[in-house]
């Protein structure tokens, strides 16, 4: 199996797992335990979140040890509207955010909050407009990804921060599909908080971070809880945590761009003969968009039957958003950007990842050719009947 879904998650590198087993049989006492194993395990769990704050350019008295992104934007987003209040219950969200900030912000609807969806651009990039214009005196927080993880664009962090700032707008930030792939401290300076993913970057899973800016107060999902700092419950998950860090700070030794962006071109070179039967999505400047990440429709098809043929034939490949899987309603991101949902049906993503090489990309726009033209033939053919 070929596989080309590494925006839904990605195998555990070598040196990740070898320090999870080890930290697995020396460091597995309980963080908050007085005795000596469980100062082993503080000072193990201190020098991750000393690493990670300074992978992320951030103070280390912000950043929380998760279970994931999702536990991370969910946490996020309900203490800053919460620690936020008296200035406003107002939210904004773009359209296109991961699931768990919108079930977050229907759990801060419920508490009285109101939320804005901003859409789209037809490129794929938050419509700074309308998120002007979606402003009110009483919005406090504003969430936007910092990219999408089904086509890859990366929204303009800074200049969104420029708008908020002034008017004492909190920003969120979703950073579990560019950490590992974009220099993230480049943003860090300009979101109030963020969250990461251990396992989209060859980290275990069940681990993630989440920062939150040590000058904002927090406010905790559940009161009461004594781990991180009393952000969260659970006993913490040393082994995972030094794994995630390990995982992070090869990503940052590791720059994948140039070898992305050459199996992107020759992903698209390949399909240069029957490119009238692709619809794709996503910015004409490869500056603009993560160049692992290619969301495209083969036209007159659902894009569960490619992914489904594709599979037979030897290539994983998804639909979107690895969290939506089962659901019946199309892509919020091909939703956002004012796609019908009859046309979005069609939507398949491929994401490469470090064990993706030119043959075996070749060889699946080979078969993505093949499979649309067989569509458009058999589509043809029935319309003449």
């Amino acid at each position: 199996m070929h596989y080309f879904d590494y925006a839904a998650t990605s195998p555990l590198h070598p040196d990740a797992a070898e320090v999870y087993v080890k930290a697995s049989q020396q460091h597995f006492g309980n963080t908050t335990s007085l005795h000596d194993a469980g100062g082993i395990a503080q000072n193990a769990l201190r020098h991750g979140r000393h690493r990670l704050a300074e992978l992320l350019g951030v103070h280390m008295e912000g950043v929380y040890f998760t279970s994931g992104g999702t536990e991370s934007n969910a946490l996020a987003l309900i203490s800053l509207a919460q620690s936020s209040r008296r200035k406003g219950n107002h939210l904004i969200l773009s359209a296109a955010e991961h699931p768990s900030v919108h079930s977050a912000a229907a759990f801060l609807e419920k508490q009285g909050f109101q939320i804005t969806l901003v859409p789209f651009t037809s490129e794929g990039f938050l419509d700074i407009q309308r998120l002007q214009d979606a402003i009110t005196e009483q919005t406090s927080v504003v969430s936007v990804q910092h990219c999408n993880p089904e086509i890859g664009t990366i929204q303009p962090i800074r200049k969104i921060h420029d708008l908020l700032k002034p008017r004492g707008i909190l920003l969120h930030s979703d950073c579990v599909q560019s950490f590992g792939k974009l220099r993230i401290r480049e943003i860090t300076p300009f979101v109030d908080s963020l969250s990461l993913s251990s396992h989209k970057i060859y980290g275990p899973k069940g681990v993630g971070a989440l920062y939150i800016d040590p000058r904002l107060r927090t406010v905790p999902l559940f009161p009461g809880a004594v781990h991180e700092k009393g952000m969260r419950g659970g006993t913490v998950n040393v082994p995972g945590i030094v794994a995630f860090v390990t995982a992070a700070e090869i990503a940052e030794h590791t720059d994948d761009t140039a070898h992305y962006q050459k199996l992107r071109n020759a992903f698209f070179q390949e399909l240069l003969p029957v490119q009238q039967l692709f619809t794709f999505y996503g910015a004409d400047f490869t500056v603009k968009q993560l160049p692992q990440i290619i969301g495209l429709r083969v036209k007159r098809s659902e894009g569960q039957f490619i992914m489904l043929e594709l599979n037979r034939r030897g290539f994983a490949v998804s639909t979107g958003s690895a969290c939506k899987v089962g659901q019946q309603h199309s892509s919020m991101t091909m939703s956002a950007m004012h796609i019908p949902d009859d046309v979005a049906k069609g939507f398949v993503r491929i994401s490469f990842g470090r064990s993706s090489t030119l043959e075996t990309v070749e060889l699946l726009a080979r078969c993505l050719a093949e499979i649309a033209m067989e569509q458009n033939k058999d589509q043809r053919i029935a319309t003449t009947i």
